[in-house]
């Protein structure tokens, strides 16, 4: 099996898994596999963060606002691993409730990895809302504006 195989298999287990975690209220699975050295930054489509402890408040938060996912899928457009780096690009469809709400919507979604003793690790990512899911990530802005420094 290549490393790019590899990588992809990792992309559809273990950080699809963290990903449904998290849409499921628990953030522990994704700060997992989140690098823990710097740099490290996340443009979302809800809120940023930039550094080891604005990342893990923002996941935690995140973690609040979510519940009940009934479907978290990684539509990898295009992939690459090339030495220690690697990065992903594509489409998240989630279906999940958000502030008790159930929601539907879509992402387009960047992100970068290191290996890290021997171990894929996430540095950044970028994501942002696809046209067709507006109304749910406006859900999610409002309900992270509600948390203490959910405004960023």
């Amino acid at each position: 099996m290549s490393d790019r195989d590899e990588f992809l298999a990792w992309v559809q287990g273990p950080l699809r898994d963290a990903e449904t975690a998290l849409h499921n209220g628990d953030p522990g699975p994704r700060l997992a596999i989140w690098s823990e050295r710097e740099p490290v930054s996340v443009l979302g489509a809800a809120r940023s963060a930039v550094g080891q402890e604005a990342v893990r408040d923002l996941f935690d938060s995140l973690g609040h606002t979510f519940s009940n996912c009934t479907s978290h899928l990684y539509e990898v457009i295009s992939a690459d691993v090339v030495g220690d780096i690697a990065y992903t690009a594509g489409y998240e469809r989630t279906e999940a409730s958000i502030g008790g709400e159930p929601r539907q919507y879509v992402l387009r979604v960047t992100q970068i990895y290191r290996r890290e003793d021997g171990a894929w690790k996430v540095a950044h990512r970028h994501g942002d809302t696809a046209s067709d899911s507006d109304e749910a990530n406006t859900a999610v802005r409002n309900a992270l504006r509600e948390e203490p420094g959910g405004s960023r």
